[in-house]
């Protein structure tokens, strides 16, 4: 049985419980028919090697990493929306940066890095790369391409942080 067959087969017979799994701890039964319809669609599309005694310990991680990221989402949001009633004027509300603002300290911020670092994060960023087909459109390691991308990550984070 092939990698998309075994998949298929588990998605059919677990599916429901996956989704009950992360519907209790998200509290939102939508949201988590549309995450465990992602987290298969990118076991799919993956390829890693898969084996029947390891695929429920990755499905079930990867549903665990789905629900964090719903939680920090969330968070990010909800902060941002906070901010944002804070500070209201006459019913409009401000607006705080502007995209071209964004893009040009973001620029700058990649101007400073390494060509290589910044080239991964513009290939993430712009076209939406994964880092497994970063690394085999520049020949580059895995973990090089994952390196380098959380490095420019951080770097922009902070630069983007100070300029506010």
């Amino acid at each position: 049985m092939n990698n998309h067959q075994l998949i298929s087969y588990y998605y059919s017979l677990h599916r429901d419980e996956v989704v009950s799994f992360i519907a209790v701890r998200t509290s939102d039964a939508c949201e988590a028919e549309d995450m465990v319809q992602d987290l298969f669609l990118r076991l799919l599309r993956g390829h890693q090697l898969i084996t029947p005694q390891t695929l429920p310990a990755l499905v079930y991680a990867m549903a665990r990493h789905a629900v964090a990221d719903y939680y920090r989402r969330r968070r990010v949001r909800e902060e941002y929306e906070h901010y944002l009633r804070n500070h209201e004027h006459s019913g409009e509300i401000e607006t705080l940066v502007s995209a071209r603002q964004l893009m040009e300290r973001m620029e700058r911020s990649l101007a400073r890095l390494p060509e290589a670092c910044s080239k991964i994060y513009r290939l993430h960023i712009y076209d939406g790369m994964k880092v497994g087909d970063i690394a085999q459109q520049l020949a580059l390691p895995y973990k090089q391409v994952e390196n380098r991308l959380g490095q420019a990550r951080r770097h922009v984070r902070q630069h983007m942080r100070s300029c506010i």
